[in-house]
């Protein structure tokens, strides 16, 4: 059986971005898992059925510790003889394709799940355009996970376009449907933990994801404050770990959220499930994205969204037909969708009705993997 090497950063990635992704491909490759953090990465390979190899790897700009990295990766391809090494997130990529072009694997492919550089600016853009041109340089193949953001990285020439393309209608997994459902939810359930949060009866809107200021969470709380002014009866619940080293929230933002009084956060949750089922829409107003789960994961859950006129979201989303989409970084905008997802309820019933059909039909984990998996099995054929 050929060899299969998976590389994210961290192993929070292989965790949730891919959960269930390597244990398909194990029927068909024999698949290692590497990424940092052994203990955690171990947990990760035992429940999906595979081997594993810790590197130490870091998500900001470390030359010492990515040097290192290449060298003890170049090691492990050497010794390993993999027939594809396949990356995922951006450090992972430019280390992982790098040691594996030197160590001579035959296919490399990168999937890039969002551009971190489009929000940088002066050096730290040009070092990071240089990092994704490298990292493209050394693949054989580029897999961006939604169209338009195969796109931006053609006017950006980030990649040559004869190693760029984009597997079935997007996304790196695709979405559980069967797990992501509101039927796993009775509610009594539902109601208990309302309770336990502190939550009223009132219309709820949930965000999932970092507490970080590209997700859009200080443009959310400024539109949620003014719906408040305005009379506006609802609730904010944000679901997701505060994120105070990279890209980190203004303190009058950390302000309001920690003493407003209609503004909930849970920190991370494992299972995020029961919050979308107790919510009465998603919303999601990021700067940037690949192609989120978050909103798939929302739709399957027969939620509504309002997200942001960025790549991938206005992808899932479709404007007045299972959510709303609005410019980015913008306050008054998103004020005015959620306004109208409180006060339209026809609107937002018609939107609810079609959110989860649409996600079953275009992106069901399934046949995401039966994309990749007929991805490799071209190479097969042409080895």
């Amino acid at each position: 059986m050929k060899k299969l090497i998976r590389i994210t950063t961290v192993p929070l990635s292989l965790d949730k971005l891919l959960e269930g992704q390597l244990r398909y491909m194990a029927s068909h490759y024999e698949v290692v898992a590497v990424s940092s953090e052994a203990a955690y990465l171990k947990r990760v390979a035992e429940r999906e059925g595979v081997r594993y190899h810790p590197v130490t790897m870091t998500r900001k700009i470390t030359p010492f510790h990515d040097v290192k990295a290449v060298y003890q990766l170049y090691r492990f391809f050497r010794n390993e003889k993999p027939f594809i090494v396949h990356t995922h997130t951006p450090k992972a990529g430019l280390v992982g394709m790098l040691a594996a072009r030197l160590a001579g694997v035959p296919h490399r492919l990168h999937t890039v799940a969002g551009l971190p550089l489009l929000e940088a600016r002066g050096i730290k853009r040009l070092i990071l355009n240089a990092v994704e041109r490298l990292t493209g340089f050394c693949a054989t193949k580029v897999y961006p996970n939604s169209k338009a953001l195969c796109r931006i990285m053609v006017q950006e020439r980030l990649a040559p376009d004869q190693k760029l393309s984009v597997i079935g209608a997007g996304s790196s997994n695709g979405i559980a449907t069967a797990y992501f459902s509101k039927h796993h939810f009775s509610s009594e359930s539902l109601a208990a933990l309302r309770e336990t949060l502190g939550l009223s009866s009132a219309f709820v809107f949930v965000f999932v994801g970092r507490l970080v200021a590209d997700k859009g969470i200080q443009e959310l709380v400024a539109a949620f404050e003014a719906l408040h002014k305005k009379g506006i009866a609802c609730q904010l619940l944000l679901v997701g770990p505060l994120e105070s080293e990279l890209d980190p929230l203004q303190a009058s933002t950390l302000e309001v959220i920690e003493q407003h009084p209609h503004i909930f956060t849970t920190g991370y949750q494992n299972d995020v499930r029961p919050y979308f089922a107790l919510a009465d829409a998603l919303v999601f107003p990021s700067y940037r994205e690949g192609f989120p789960n978050v909103v798939l994961q929302a739709g399957a859950m027969a939620l509504p969204s309002i997200v942001s006129d960025i790549n991938g979201c206005n992808e899932i989303i479709e404007h007045g037909v299972n959510g709303l989409i609005v410019p980015v970084k913008t306050v008054q905008p998103l004020f005015d969708a959620m306004y109208t997802m409180v006060t339209d309820v026809d609107l937002r019933h018609q939107m609810q009705a079609k959110a989860r059909s649409l996600i079953t039909q275009r992106y069901e984990q399934q046949v995401i993997w039966e994309a990749i998996l007929e991805e490799y099995r071209t190479f097969d054929r042409n080895a």
